[in-house]
């Protein structure tokens, strides 16, 4: 199903009926700041494998990323020293996954990786999705290496190749076609370990 969400005043009404979807345990694909991603409540195990093998992907070793909409809330499932705090301070919301150690508040299937990357995406839609359902959602991009730039930009293709799949897909206009930048948080000095959208400011 492919439901259209602006994302200069996202409609409340249709925010609430994406979050009933998570909560049920589904899968949705949501325009973030940089390409459009999978998500799935962190909390619904089944639902966070599921996108692990849409994405072909081996749990044990997958990249699990998710999204916060405030700083209080990453720092529930994370842990941040004062310079990463204050990094992401600067550069949130925004195109940016930070790599950080996880917190034991975090869920089963995220306990086992020590490191996870956190995101809070400069995209109404998505921050709102994570303020109404209380609770961080598992992220993933559409984006493969496979594929051409407007499947991962153009919500209606998006839909027509994973609509099947997924209980819900967000037309939020055309997405991007660059992904975040990542920045890995957890040695002594802040790394840049892949170049995306987005100049991080120190």
């Amino acid at each position: 199903m492919l439901i259209r969400i602006y994302e200069d005043n996202p409609s409340p009404q249709q925010i609430q009926k994406v979050v009933e979807v998570l909560r049920n345990g589904g899968i949705i694909i949501f325009p973030t700041d940089t390409v459009y991603a999978f998500g799935c409540d962190i909390f619904n195990a089944r639902a966070v494998e599921a996108i692990v093998r849409l994405k072909e992907k081996d749990i044990r070793k997958a990249d699990l990323s998710f999204v916060c909409h405030e700083m209080s809330q990453i720092s529930e499932y994370a842990k941040m020293d004062d310079y990463a705090f204050k990094l992401m301070k600067k550069n949130l919301p925004g195109p940016f996954t930070f790599l950080l150690n996880g917190s034991n508040r975090l869920p089963k299937l995220f306990k086992n990786k020590k490191v996870v990357g956190i995101r809070m995406p400069g995209n109404n839609i998505a921050l709102d999705i994570v303020r109404e359902l209380g609770n961080p959602i598992m992220v993933s991009s559409v984006f493969t290496d496979e594929d051409t730039l407007e499947y991962i930009a153009d919500p209606e293709l998006i839909e027509e190749r994973f609509g099947s799949q997924v209980e819900l897909v967000i037309d939020g206009g055309y997405g991007g076609t660059t992904t975040s930048t990542i920045v890995d948080c957890t040695g002594e000095e802040p790394e840049i370990i892949r170049e995306g959208a987005g100049e991080l400011v120190e």
